[in-house]
This record gives C-alpha cells, structure tokens and sequence, in this order.
C-alpha cells in the first residue's frame, strides 16, 4: 500500500469531529504553500508580463469598472 493509500485509509476512518480538523489543517497548509509560491513567482517576476498587459489595457480604455 502506497504512503496515499495509507492516508486515504486513515482520512476515511476520522470521526466527524477529527475529520474538521484536519479539513481546516489542510486547507490551512494549501493556503500557505498558494501564498509561498505566490510570493515565489512574483519574486522572480513570472508576473511581470501580465501586470503590463493589464496595466496596457487598462490606459487604452479596453477595461471597465466591475
């Protein structure tokens, strides 16, 4: 049995209450790992292209307000 086998096996065996928990703990961990590559990518600039486009088509009027 795979090492995602065994955590599926053991996810699908939490009570309700234990199950909450580690649903907020994982969504917890998803958040921060989003949130470190975020910063990663901006870091290194991988945005940096799309901020011009948008801020492009934002001076020629090919935008509008939501």
């Amino acid at each position: 049995m795979t090492k995602l086998e065994q955590l599926e096996k053991s996810v699908r065996e939490l009570d309700k209450g234990d199950l909450e928990k580690f649903a907020a703990w994982f969504d917890q961990l998803q958040s921060e790992r989003w949130d470190a590559q975020f910063s990663a990518d901006v870091e290194r600039g991988a945005l940096d292209g799309m901020a011009k486009d948008a801020i492009a088509d934002f001076k020629s009027g090919r935008s509008r307000s939501l």
